[in-house]
């Protein structure tokens, strides 16, 4: 068992994920940090102040692997008093030319597993009780409309709607449920869905004319907003979808 405040965090391994994880490790928290790749998971452990990080290998589509999860780390760290979910995907391609399984893999990823995971660790979180928090990486693209990425946008669109929702449904547990919505930020996240170097610089490069502050993000500056949603010092918001796009959610299409 822990006696620092203990995260729960998925998508650790890489990203925004990865980023916040360590960002909370430093500030005094231990975190259960979770993906597919425990090698990842490890090395990120290692980055962190001794015993702040403990890597949770899991699929977070599989129910008995998720209901394990939480088993084992609540057996061995405590109660939860965060949940960041950060893990995610992304597939180009409109609903008329990308595959239904295409669909589904987007959808069973960025919405389902989220349910999923959220659901196993209520019990937990509410152990912890008022000042327990959870923090969902959504999207600009759950507020605004981008053509090609029809399975992503509608996702995190739920997402959102999920955070609201779960949100009415916590508060009078004293849990508080928000959402952050990057614009683009220098992941793994669209190399993963296709791109190779070439197209990604020049993606990055247009990132500098649609987002108006002139450039992209980077995984750090969405931590640092997950980490202030997971303190005390937003004790009174719940239900709020925070932009961090340089201003992209403001701008139409282009």
């Amino acid at each position: 068992m822990t006696t620092r405040p203990l995260a729960l965090v998925s998508g650790a391994s890489s990203g925004i994920g990865e980023a916040t994880a360590l960002l909370l490790a430093q500030r005094g928290w231990t975190v259960a940090a979770t993906g597919r790749r425990l090698d990842r998971l490890q090395a990120l452990a290692a980055k962190a102040p001794a015993d702040s990080i403990h890597p949770f290998a899991a699929d977070l589509t599989d129910d008995a692997a998720v209901a394990t999860l939480l088993a084992d780390i609540t057996d061995r760290l405590g109660p939860l008093r965060g949940l960041v979910n950060a893990a995610g995907i992304l597939e180009g391609g409109s609903l008329e030319n990308a595959s239904i399984d295409s669909f589904d893999r987007v959808m069973n990823i960025n919405v389902r597993s989220v349910a999923l995971l959220t659901k196993a660790a209520l019990p937990s979180l509410r152990q912890t009780g008022a000042g327990a928090s959870i923090v969902n990486v959504s999207s600009v693209a759950g507020t605004r409309s981008f053509p090609g990425i029809f399975a992503y946008c509608a996702s995190k669109a739920a997402l959102d709607q999920m955070t609201r929702c779960l949100a009415l449904e916590l508060a009078a547990d004293g849990i508080r449920v928000n959402a952050v919505n990057p614009g683009v930020v220098v992941t793994e996240l669209h190399r993963a869905a296709g791109m190779d170097d070439a197209a990604y610089a020049t993606f990055l490069e247009r990132g500098r004319q649609t987002h108006p502050m002139g450039r992209v993000g980077q995984p750090d500056e969405v931590a640092e907003a997950i980490v202030w949603l997971l303190s005390d010092a937003t004790g009174w918001i719940t239900g709020a979808t925070l932009p961090i796009d340089g201003g992209r959610h403001l701008t139409c299409a282009r």
